[in-house]
């Protein structure tokens, strides 16, 4: 009898599909352990004592079976050396940095992230004592000038949210390390489908779960991966007991299930999405009321040179100009087939007008910087048939500028 090949041989979508069963049952859908607490019988008291954390199972707030599972899955897609599963997406970037930064250290962050993101990074840290520099990633020299002495965070999204911009991730990454910087990319809106930043250098990655791994807007969560020469091998245990056990953000069991489940098909959804986006970003680049697509895919894309390197195809994501504001939101009204609504990354066409939902918090002159500009239109592309997708978006766009 043959043995089975090694997972590192086996091509993303059999490593997406495949993990090995669960020890006792043999099941190949992995068990959700929906308990908060566990017994300490035989020994395993004295092995807490001693020191073991996760060999055992001490209460799930410091872990669960199940959170175990999709974080030793997601580390494998992504290329990690290890994971740690969180509540939500936001929990992953501020546990990432907060077992990084210490009070008057500096950080230094792309101008353009997502919203909440962003809030963080422009008022909250100060809170916390650090300091940081907001630049456009893009402009490596922009980046170096801003690094100082006490620069400990370079942090940036491999597809910006919601402009689609792509930084040069081996530049950074080669900027950084020479300064001992710690390079945090947030993945979010590429998923390890269609990038995994660990293989350009980037040190530690974060995701909202909720959105392509997860992708049945059916449950939300976070994921940090590490793989660097910077930090500890074990610095996300260290980041699960004295960050995340302290402030309290765990994973709960039945969403790490439904996220690992998920994960499954994560390679199938993401080719019909990323197909489905090309041809949603063609058509609308020469619609006559559309001002501008922003899709790495497409060669007019400001940064396709980076994308092209990076991205194994250009993405799921798209953003695109109207005339207004008013007018975007008439056309996202109008959609029959496509939702209007808040998140991204499930099966279905998900849209949004970012300017006035996710970015309603940030003053207009910060949002205009970011280019986040009124009249911007964001879709999530799902796995609808793209003719249909298409025709829902055509009906939408003839009536935006009427009104309601």
């Amino acid at each position: 009898m043959s043995s089975k090949p090694p997972l590192s041989d086996l091509n993303f979508a059999s490593q997406a599909v495949f993990y090995d069963p669960e020890e006792h049952s043999q099941s190949i859908s992995y068990p959700i352990y929906m308990s908060a607490n566990f017994q300490y019988g035989g020994d395993i008291y004295d092995q807490i004592v001693a020191g073991a954390r996760k060999e055992v199972n001490i209460y799930s707030r410091c872990g669960n079976p199940t959170e175990y599972k999709l974080e030793e899955h997601v580390a494998k897609l992504t290329g990690g050396t290890s994971c740690l599963a969180t509540a939500s997406g936001m929990a992953a970037i501020s546990h990432a940095l907060f077992g990084i930064l210490k009070a008057g250290d500096h950080v230094v962050a792309d101008l353009t992230t997502y919203s909440s993101t962003h809030e963080f990074f422009d008022h909250r840290a100060q809170d916390f004592g650090l300091s940081v520099n907001l630049v456009d990633c893009t402009n490596v020299k922009a980046v170096e000038a801003a690094f100082t002495e006490k620069t400990k965070v370079l942090y940036v999204e491999s597809i910006a949210n919601p402009t689609m911009k792509v930084p040069p991730l081996k530049a950074l990454v080669e900027l950084a390390h020479a300064r001992g910087i710690v390079v945090i990319c947030d993945n979010t809106f590429a998923s390890p489908a269609v990038c995994r930043p660990h293989d350009f250098g980037v040190d530690v990655v974060v995701e909202s779960a909720t959105k392509f791994i997860g992708g049945h807007n059916d449950a939300v969560g976070g994921v940090i991966t590490l793989k660097s020469d910077i930090l500890p091998a074990d610095w996300l245990e260290d980041v699960r007991w004295n960050t995340l056990n302290k402030l309290g953000a765990p994973l709960s069991p039945f969403n790490a299930w439904l996220l690992l489940r998920g994960a499954q098909t994560l390679a199938l959804r993401l080719e019909k999405q990323c197909a489905n986006a090309r041809k949603l970003a063609e058509y609308l680049e020469k619609h006559p009321q559309v001002k501008r697509v922003f899709y790495p895919g497409l060669e007019s894309h400001p940064n396709y040179a980076s994308a092209k390197e990076q991205l194994k195809d250009g993405g799921a994501m798209l953003s695109f100009c109207v005339v207004d504001e008013a007018s975007g939101v008439r056309l996202l009204k109008r959609l029959k087939l496509c939702s209007f609504a808040a998140s991204l990354g499930g099966l279905r066409t998900t849209t949004q007008m970012p300017a006035t939902m996710a970015f309603l918090d940030i003053p207009s002159q910060e949002r205009e910087a970011m280019g986040v500009v009124d009249g911007l239109v964001r879709f999530s592309v799902g796995i609808e048939h793209i003719d249909d997708i298409i025709a829902d978006v055509d009906q939408a766009i003839a009536q935006m500028h009427i009104d309601l």
